[in-house]
């Protein structure tokens, strides 16, 4: 199963970095007491050592700071006693009063960090309801997913994806919720467990929606969130007939998905070329749909489209976290432009060098959201009998 991302940079220069600073103190350490035996006894350079204490109060145990504290006490007295310095009761004082508050404050951080520990594994319980993990492989479809939240401390957001396997065909959905929080939280919660539900009892996309719309407006109903009622999603659909080779697609108000050909597949106007032979198509709807919670405010009909897949052929699903990715100069991420070199990349690869090339984009800075799924027609048999749909040619870009 495919688990979500949520590294941000590389671990290995991160993890020597953290090596570094946690031996700081002990450093810090070694540096007064050398600079004062280098430096005059007027200067009474030993008098900062009760700063590496203090130092290793923020990443050190209580009893390390404690050993740390007394290691400096001990250098002290014997820099004094070498030097002959003043002050030598004053300052050992200074240093255990210093190094006591050092202790208590690494007491009170480490009490914060398991409180912290404890609030990360609920919302990885959290994640772990509206972001159930994916089957790479479902119903002859191969789907491999990326998600990443904009504060990674926070490991959950209003970006959600699904996938089940259905009488009707593989049916996915990945949508985005208005706004952050708790509340988008718990909007994508009730849309997912709804789609996992209903996609097994609806026999077309259209009337998925329409009962996913139901299920957000009694959420809202029930919510008591100060925004309440307000809370709405972009979402796309699509249902995967593998042995029909074609998908059918809903897009409510979502960025449109991009479908990648390989070197021999393919067809239609408005491809984009690639150095591989493939190419890249902008999925857009032939007509506009409404977002999930909006039809009764804005109107509108569900629109679907049905595309055919050629043999290689790959679905890009993703929410407007990557197109919305900004370089420190204000431009925006060119999803289109760079996916059409990608053509011959592998799914799973695909959305590795995606993550590393949002990262490297934004330098480290992720300001939303960021869900993607690669779908992919492995051409299993489906023995099930995919009935016609009705819909129409999805238009390209």
């Amino acid at each position: 199963m495919t688990i979500p991302h949520r590294s941000r940079r590389s671990r290995a220069p991160g993890s020597r970095r953290r090596g570094l600073a946690q031996w700081s103190p002990l450093l810090l350490t070694v540096v007064i007491g050398a600079l004062a035996v280098a430096t005059p006894k007027d200067f009474a350079v030993s008098r900062l050592l009760p700063a590496a204490p203090a130092l290793a109060a923020s990443m050190w145990s209580v009893t390390a700071t404690v050993l740390l504290g007394v290691l400096t006490l001990a250098a002290m007295f014997a820099i004094q006693l070498a030097f002959d310095e003043p002050a030598t009761a004053f300052t050992a004082v200074a240093l255990a009063a210093v190094t006591a508050a050092a202790a208590y404050a690494a007491h009170v951080r480490l009490q914060r960090e398991r409180t912290l520990t404890q609030v990360r594994s609920v919302a990885d319980a959290a994640q772990a309801v509206v972001l159930r993990p994916v089957p790479r492989l479902l119903g002859g479809v191969g789907i491999e997913t990326l998600y990443l939240a904009a504060a990674e401390e926070a490991r959950i957001g209003g970006d959600f994806f699904a996938a089940v396997d259905s009488p009707h065909g593989v049916r996915v959905l990945l949508g985005d919720v208005r706004g952050k929080g708790l509340s988008a939280v718990g909007v994508a919660s009730a849309i997912a467990n709804g789609f996992r539900e209903a996609a097994y009892d609806e026999p077309d996309l259209a009337r998925l929606a329409r009962r996913l719309e139901k299920s957000v407006n009694r959420y809202n109903d029930t919510s008591t969130s100060p925004d309440a009622g307000e809370g709405f999603a972009t979402a796309i659909f699509a249902e995967v007939r593998p042995a029909r080779r074609e998908v059918t697609l809903l897009n409510c108000g979502h960025p449109s998905p991009l479908l990648l050909s390989g070197g021999s597949g393919g067809s239609g106007a408005g491809g984009s070329g690639s150095p591989g032979g493939g190419r890249t198509r902008v999925l857009d709807p032939s007509a506009p749909s409404p977002p999930l919670n909006m039809a009764a405010l804005i109107g509108g009909e569900y629109t679907l489209d049905t595309v055919a897949l050629a043999p290689g052929d790959r679905l890009l699903f993703y929410t407007d976290g990557v197109t919305e990715t900004r370089d420190r100069d204000g431009r925006f991420f060119p999803l289109p432009e760079w996916i059409a070199q990608q053509t011959a990349v592998s799914p799973p690869h695909l959305l590795a060098l995606l993550h590393q090339q949002l990262l490297s984009f934004s330098e480290g800075a992720l300001d939303d959201d960021i869900a993607a799924l690669v779908v992919r027609c492995d051409g299993a048999t489906d023995h099930r009998a995919a009935a016609p749909s009705g819909a129409s040619p999805a238009l390209d870009r």
